[in-house]
């Protein structure tokens, strides 16, 4: 029921590892391990590209979750007696401002059913069940079945912890599960401690950051020794995208009054210094209800700078009784 119903899954799965496997085998061999333990690599690559667009979601929903948690402490504080009517207030706040708090998940769920879909295939693999495209490739259902991991003699793509056939292959399977507990948690802490500004650490959503923070890297921790090496592999790059994606976004775009907002702004201080500039605030101009931008007083403007004055749009009575002065 469970094959049926994720087939297709399977199926997108299973031809993204052998279009990168076709694109590796001349670099390494076609039964090589190293090509079959890339193509999973391969598969990360794709699908976290695909999730680029709800990364920048999730992105923005953090963002927005920080702006509003001030209005969410005063409705905690005003109701926290009444649990029912500060979940209605809660989601009213929610709707009329347009914010999701389960947007930052968004990418963890997606990637669960590809996790799922893999998991599957590399069992099958193992328990020779051909699942998606293998199912019409059986030469390569073979040749995948014999992939040593990295190259690794006596260790396969598809081995797990539980089950091992030797201890080269317990040793292997625990350094990786440590590796993806340890990338899980060091993910979600880098972007608690340097980019979410202190009153964003209270309340509902920081309730749901620490579950994701200590919960997760539980979850993975407990069930990994089940999962094939492959599956690990595939988690653990998975969490290096993610750190490298939010390393740039900390580093380039920092959340207002975090950690990360002040070191960028001595970065700056400091590359302006070097090069002999006056460093700049590091603010947007104000802005207009409209949008536009307010004009710089005149006891900001540079010493010298003069601003040209705009003429005026006249009417055609206005020219005519101009020319007769």
């Amino acid at each position: 029921m469970i094959d049926t119903l994720f087939s297709w899954l399977y199926d997108i799965v299973s031809w993204i590892m052998i279009g990168w496997h076709w694109v590796l085998s001349p670099l390494f061999g076609a039964d090589s391990g190293l090509t079959w333990t890339l193509s999973i690599v391969g598969l990360v690559v794709v699908i976290r590209t695909l999730l680029i667009p709800l990364f920048v979601r999730q992105i923005k929903a953090s963002r927005a979750m920080q702006v509003l948690s001030p209005q969410m402490k005063e409705i905690q504080k005003k109701y926290g007696h009444d649990r029912e009517r500060m979940s209605q207030e809660l989601m009213k706040l929610y709707k009329d401002t347009g914010t999701n708090p389960f947007s930052s998940c968004l990418p963890i769920l997606l990637q669960a059913p590809i996790f799922f879909a893999l998991f599957r295939v590399l069992d099958g693999i193992a328990n020779d069940e051909r699942r998606g495209a293998f199912a019409s490739h059986p030469d390569l259902f073979s040749s995948a079945q014999q992939a040593d991991f990295f190259g690794i003699p006596k260790v396969e793509v598809i081995d797990r912890f539980i089950g091992a056939a030797n201890t080269q292959t317990q040793i292997v399977a625990i350094a990786l599960v440590a590796l993806m507990t340890l990338t899980t948690y060091t993910t979600q802490r880098q972007l608690m401690r340097k980019n979410m500004p202190a009153t964003a650490m209270e309340g509902q959503f920081a309730q749901q950051q620490k579950i994701l923070l200590y919960v997760l890297p539980v979850m993975f921790a407990v069930s990994g020794v089940y999962f094939p090496l492959g599956v690990v592999l595939y988690w653990c790059v998975s969490n290096a995208w993610s750190m490298g994606q939010q390393f740039y976004v900390i580093r380039r775009m920092p959340a207002p009054g975090t950690p990360a907002e002040e070191a960028y702004r001595r970065r700056l201080a400091a590359k302006a210094q070097r090069r002999g500039d006056t460093p700049q605030p590091v603010t947007a101009p104000p802005a207009t209800a409209a949008g536009a931008t307010v004009a710089e007083p005149a006891a900001q403007r540079p010493e010298g700078r003069t601003v040209r004055k705009q003429p005026k749009r006249q009417t055609r009575e206005q020219r005519r009784r101009n020319g007769r002065q």
